[in-house]
Order: structure tokens, then C-alpha cells, then sequence
């Protein structure tokens, strides 16, 4: 079988390819994407060439070369400003749960056997040519998530293993077919080892599953697994599914904000390390479902991604959407308060009690609909109406 994906055509691939004469194989991502007829974010290429080798060629050809790993066999090679991440064939010598100590390897098997999943172990040459020695194309066709070997030793050379057999069972696989039952056991039976882990690699995949297009089953095997509840203490998957569905009927994309907050309003910032960005967006979400804070408020005040993902929260819970959320939305989004501090300075003064009578009038418009324009708001200001 081979494959022909757009990037392996492309100027840059055939120069890289040129460079290494050959010895080589495209692995991993890649290639499965490539045979699912999807688009490759990355291009890694496994070799028996060693690193100092590989950057050698790679320089003798005119390519830029950056040492990302050398001490691990990596280096990217750069072409056309397309990057290539290079590795040499490894084999592992031994393992802390989180980085292993490798040894270089001229022997692709040894390179596939060390890999998480048989899937993730699919190589091709350049001109295409599959090389399978996991058997991957059969359980990539089946949407079968399966470790290779033995699934408890793969996870314990790297605990972040069990989140990715989930993120991958939700990008990958079938949910007909359910996920692996040894895959499954071996992550119940190795929960020791995921305290082990950072909160920046759990955040990271954890982004990545509730980015799926359905990522519902796996968070609920995640769930029945016992991993759910150590990375996310409280989280409850059960208005997940709904949540999908409903995103689905309203042609929304996914968000991984949206799906993370209808498993429960705790703050992730630390379990996930959060930038100060998505902490603030997740904190008005919150905010919003804990108030009931009506949507064309939210839309206002915060815009349009905020308050869908506030109608789609609180739709999952209800199991329909809120009565005119989108005309809602549309209403609130854009407004602009048409009284400033300057049209009550005469009147209030600076201080506390020009803040006061802002916000009051500013609740009153909110509450009438953003009706009322600024010389309406004067005359409720100077009748007392506030």
C-alpha cells in the first residue's frame, strides 16, 4: 500500500529526502493521517542515520539543521520553511515514568516496538511505500486504539500514555467498537504513576481530547477508568454527551473551554496550568452559569463566543437550549452604553457615587433591552428613576 498525501510531493520533502539519500522513512502521525486522508500538522522522519550524520547531509544540501534533541537522535531539518523533525532509530535502555534514557538503533522494528500505539508505529519511504510492523493499518481501519506490547509496560516508560490512549480512542476511534479492554485495565491498574506527571502535559492533551469532534465516550471511560477524577477531582462527564449533541444542532465548533466547564465549575487553573487568558475565560463562564446572568448581559459585556458558550452549557443541563438564545446573543452583541462619566461629572462628581449611578443606569438599560439612548437615560437619571 502507499500513501500520497499533498506534503509528500512538496519541493521541501523531496529536498529533505534528496539529503539523507534515502535512508529514511516518514513514521508516525504523518503517515496515519496521510492514510485517513487527513492533513499533517507535522513531519517526522525515523532514520538509522545517526543525528551528527543526518545534520551533516542535511547542511552539505543547503538545509538548515537545529540540534532540537540531539543527545535523543532529534534534529530538525529545515526546508522551504517546512520543518522536519528527524530522529534516529532508538531503542529504550530505561524509564522514569516520564523521559526515558534511549540507545540508537539501525533497526526500524526496534524503533516501532518502543512506540505507544500500534497506529502511531506506520512508516513510509519516499515514494509512498507502507511498512507496518505493529499492524497498524488494521486496527487504524478498525478505530482500534491499541497499545504496543505489553500495555501496562508501555504506560509505566511514560504514565502520560493513559491520557493519550483516551485522546486518541476520541480523535481515532470507533465508538461502536468501544476502547481496548487490556488498554483499559492497564490504566486502571498503573493511577500510581499519574501524580508523577506535570500539570503543563496534562493540560496539553487534555486540551487536545476535549478539542475532539466527540470526546463524550472517552471522558466517560476516563470516568469508569478512575483517571477522570485524579486529574480533575469533582469532574462530572455526564452533561458531556448532551452538551455535543446540542453543539451539533447548533453548528458550533468545538471548544475545548466550553466542553472542560460543563464537567463541573471548579477552577482548573493549577490541574491544567492555565495561561492567565483561558483562566479569566473559563473564570466569566463560571461567573455567568453560577448567576444565570442573562445571555444578551453576557454578550455584551463579553461577546459572542462567551455567551454561546454559556447558552450551550446551560442547554446541556436543561437538555434543550434556553428559548431565542441566538436572538438573545445577537441583541446584547456590540452594544455600546451610550452615557460616559462625562454626562454625570456636573451632577455626581468624581467618585464613588459617579461609579454608583453609571452601573445603576447601566443595569436599567440592560434591563430594558439597550433600548433607551443617552438623552432617555438623562431624563430617567434626572427624574430619580434610578
Amino acid at each position: 500500500m502507499r500513501i500520497a498525501p499533498s506534503w509528500l510531493d512538496r519541493s521541501a520533502t523531496r529536498a529533505v529526502a534528496a539529503a539523507l539519500h534515502g535512508r529514511f522513512h516518514f513514521v508516525g502521525g504523518c503517515v496515519r493521517d496521510a492514510v485517513l486522508g487527513r492533513d499533517a500538522a507535522d513531519i517526522d522522519i525515523a532514520t538509522p542515520l545517526p543525528p551528527e550524520e543526518v545534520q551533516a547531509l542535511a547542511e552539505a544540501a543547503g538545509l538548515r539543521t537545529v540540534p532540537t534533541g540531539i543527545a535523543h537522535g532529534t534534529v530538525t531539518v529545515i526546508a522551504d520553511d517546512m520543518r522536519f523533525e528527524v530522529t534516529t532509530y532508538r531503542r529504550d535502555v530505561s524509564t522514569d515514568g516520564r523521559r526515558a534514557t534511549v540507545a540508537f538503533s539501525d533497526s526500524l522494528a526496534e524503533d516501532a516496538a518502543r512506540r505507544d500505539f500500534t497506529m502511531n508505529a506506520l512508516y513510509a519511504a519516499a515514494d509512498g511505500e507502507l511498512t507496518d510492523p505493529e499492524g497498524g493499518l488494521e486496527d487504524l481501519a478498525a478505530g482500534l486504539v491499541r497499545f504496543i506490547g505489553d500495555p501496562s509496560r508501555r504506560i509505566r516508560e511514560d504514565y502520560l500514555r493513559s491520557l493519550r490512549f483516551f485522546r486518541f480512542y476520541a480523535w481515532y476511534g470507533d465508538a461502536g467498537q468501544g476502547l481496548d479492554p487490556d488498554g483499559m485495565a492497564a490504566v486502571a491498574a498503573n493511577l500510581d504513576g499519574i501524580p508523577r506527571l506535570s500539570a503543563e502535559r496534562v493540560g496539553a492533551e487534555m486540551r487536545k481530547l476535549l478539542a475532539a469532534p466527540d470526546p463524550a465516550p472517552s471522558v466517560s471511560a476516563m470516568a469508569i477508568s478512575g483517571l477522570l477524577p485524579l486529574l480533575l477531582p469533582g469532574a462530572e462527564p455526564r452533561f458531556l454527551p448532551p452538551l455535543v449533541h446540542l453543539e451539533t444542532e447548533a453548528g458550533a465548533g468545538p471548544r475545548w473551554q466550553r466542553r472542560l466547564a460543563v464537567l463541573g465549575l471548579e477552577d482548573r487553573t493549577e490541574a491544567l496550568r492555565l495561561s492567565k487568558a483561558e483562566a479569566r475565560e473559563l473564570a466569566v463562564l463560571a461567573d455567568a452559569l453560577r448567576a444565570d446572568t442573562p445571555l444578551a448581559e453576557l454578550a455584551y459585556r463579553h461577546g459572542r463566543a462567551a455567551a454561546e458558550d454559556a447558552a450551550l452549557v446551560r442547554g446541556a443541563g436543561l437538555g434543550a437550549m434556553p428559548p431565542d438564545w441566538q436572538a438573545r446573543i445577537a441583541l446584547g452583541e456590540g452594544q455600546r452604553f451610550p452615557l460616559a462619566a462625562e454626562d454625570l461629572l456636573a451632577k455626581y462628581g468624581q467618585g464613588q457615587a459617579l461609579g454608583a449611578a453609571l452601573r445603576r443606569l447601566e443595569a436599567l438599560w440592560i434591563a430594558e433591552d439597550f433600548r433607551p439612548d443617552r438623552d432617555a437615560l438623562l431624563v430617567i437619571d434626572r427624574d430619580g428613576g434610578v
